[in-house]
């Protein structure tokens, strides 16, 4: 293989990885499982290498001051509004994995992965799972 041949694969593993993370860094507004309406937008950024997630904002006004009673550590009795929620994921293909994600309705902390819907490039697919137990929800971007 020629120099340039083996140049050009390499800027587009690393042009790839790239576009990947561009992508899925920004802001997500999160669905309700129940009633469909919109409950808050998660901004997800890049710290080191890895990946975290923060609501940024509640758009329930009636729950905007509400705390997160059912955490443990130091997420106990924090705002919901501003708590990460999404910690450590690590690149791997197009997916990020490997962290966790923490339901602040009930405190759970449950292991992670995020990518980009295949049809739908405004699609986050989050899924959060115990073994072999998961659910996964679609984040629409803002």
């Amino acid at each position: 293989m020629s120099f340039y041949k083996i140049l050009l694969a390499t800027v587009l593993l690393f042009s790839g990885t790239t576009i990947a993370q561009k992508q899925i860094i920004g802001e997500w507004k999160t669905i309700d499982d129940t009633t469909g309406e919109p409950r808050s937008i998660v901004e997800i950024y890049k710290k080191g290498d890895k990946l975290y997630g923060k609501i940024k904002q509640i758009l329930d006004i009636t729950k905007k001051n509400k705390l997160c009673v059912e955490c443990k550590g130091t997420d106990y009795n924090k705002p919901i509004e501003g708590m990460v929620i999404i910690k450590g994921l690590e690149k791997d293909g197009n997916e990020y994995e490997d962290g966790t994600i923490t339901d602040p309705e009930n405190g759970k902390v449950y292991r992670c992965k995020i990518w980009i819907d295949k049809n739908n490039p405004n699609v986050l697919n989050v899924r959060g799972y115990i073994a072999f137990l998961f659910r996964t929800q679609q984040w629409i971007r803002v």
